[in-house]
């Protein structure tokens, strides 16, 4: 995933109210910027620290700039966004860079299933062949190469384990996928400690059939791109 143009660098000065972080632009500037993340973000904030941000042309924003990528303590980068994370894994697959999801003929996203009112992020079908693929954006690092996901309770995440489940059980692929846009991550664990029955149900699942992959990305201010495989530790 191309940044056109490169995104531009900042210093991280605070996050706030969740969806909001100050920002002082090169030119000495403060500005507020969106922060498109939901979660904790635990172990992704270092205050006056390098920080990247891109800027929208929709008059309609009330803020235009959006904070993409952070530098962490201990000085990774780290892509926060996580509404990149489907279209980075998409591109993925149809680079060829996962192989363990190449060969089939379709590719459709936020398609309705299940039984909880869920939208599956890919839907990989080739005839009467179909793969429910689920996204999850990991940035949680505990140092030597950890990464846990995910970084808050998320009711939400055991939702969609459970509907995985369910498409195996009806006969499908079903496939949980790791997106990790943290630079000093190298291998990724569920986060029992902090969400328990997100772990729990995670074990479930595997046992039921669902595959889990991984996969690392490389980052800087012109791209984001998922590039190798990285192993799944239950």
């Amino acid at each position: 995933m191309k940044f056109q143009p490169s995104l531009a660098q900042g210093t991280l000065l605070k996050r706030y109210k969740r969806f909001l972080a100050d920002i002082r632009c090169a030119d000495g500037r403060e500005i507020t910027v969106h922060c498109p993340n939901t979660g904790s973000m635990k172990h992704c904030l270092a205050e006056n620290s390098p920080c990247w941000y891109s800027q929208s042309d929709n008059p309609k924003r009330k803020y235009p700039h959006t904070w993409e990528i952070a530098t962490t303590p201990a000085g990774d980068l780290a892509g926060i966004n996580t509404s990149r994370s489907n279209a980075l894994v998409v591109e993925a697959i149809k680079s060829g860079c996962v192989t363990e999801l190449q060969g089939y003929e379709n590719l459709a996203t936020e398609v309705r299933y299940g039984e909880e009112r869920s939208r599956i992020d890919i839907l990989l079908s080739k005839g009467n062949e179909a793969c429910y693929v689920e996204v999850k954006n990991v940035t949680m690092a505990l140092g030597d190469g950890l990464g846990l996901f995910p970084d808050s309770v998320s009711a939400r995440g055991a939702k969609h384990l459970r509907e995985l489940m369910l498409m195996r059980e009806n006969g499908h692929r079903a496939v949980l996928f790791y997106c990790v846009q943290h630079t000093g991550i190298q291998r990724v664990s569920p986060a029992s400690d902090i969400d328990p029955v997100y772990a729990n149900t995670l074990a479930k699942a595997i046992d039921a059939g669902v595959e889990v992959l991984a996969y690392g990305a490389n980052i800087s201010s012109r791209e984001i791109v998922l590039q190798r495989a990285l192993p799944f530790i239950l």
